[in-house]
């Protein structure tokens, strides 16, 4: 099993838990790694998620389809990063959402159960990663309120400028790189590409942003 312990360290849920235990810990959480190609499902909407994963190469995203063939992005994964614990904690019998590899990726799955409840063998780390989980999805429900925030805005501009705000708050700077592409931000705020790419030009014109692909200078 290719592990690379460097990547997977970095993931809150292993803060704090030494590289020994690290290294020795997969068994008792039930490891498992997948190779995902580009436009494969790691889980679908509608399944049973009882485990977490942790991307270890690639990029995912939290999508929805719809029957009319549209897609909504919920959020984006690189590696080092979580996913599914939200679903697992709450035992749904059903995902809302589902996961999906924007490029060739590699995931490692770890057992929820198995994270949570301490085992025969009393691992040392199994308390701190319970204190990491419950810390996680705390976070989880702040970033869902901060979506929340952007997607209650009535506008395409509206929109555009609530999710620049919240880009300008993360990096400290009136400059950053937004980790979406056109489409996967249409998708991201609900709206529809040609006119959202129509709104930025004219926020450009208008002297409220410039940008250049991905990055954006938020002028006021």
């Amino acid at each position: 099993m290719n592990i690379n312990i460097d990547v997977i360290s970095k993931n809150p849920l292993f803060e704090k838990v030494s590289y020994s235990n690290l290294t020795s810990m997969f068994a008792c959480l039930n490891l498992r790694h997948e190779d995902c190609k580009k436009g494969s499902y790691i889980f679908l909407e509608g399944q049973k998620v009882d485990y977490v994963g942790v991307v270890q190469k690639g990029k995912l995203a939290a999508v929805k389809d719809t029957y009319q063939g549209n897609r909504s992005i919920f959020e984006e994964y690189s590696p080092s990063e979580m996913f599914g614990g939200a679903f697992a904690c709450a035992k749904l019998d059903k995902s809302p959402i589902s996961v999906l590899a924007l490029t060739d990726s590699e995931v490692l799955l770890f057992d929820y159960k198995r994270i949570i409840t301490t085992c025969s063998n009393a691992c040392v780390f199994h308390s701190k990663l319970i204190e990491n989980m419950l810390k996680i999805l705390a976070d989880d429900v702040l970033n869902l309120n901060d979506k929340l925030h952007v997607l209650s805005n009535r506008t395409t501009r509206d929109k555009l400028l609530a999710y620049f705000e919240l880009q300008r708050e993360i990096f400290d700077s009136n400059t950053f790189s937004i980790p979406l592409n056109r489409e996967q931000l249409a998708d991201f705020l609900f709206v529809d590409r040609s006119a959202m790419s129509r709104e930025l030009s004219k926020m450009r014109d208008e002297g409220l942003i410039e940008f250049d692909k991905n990055n954006i200078e938020l002028l006021i």
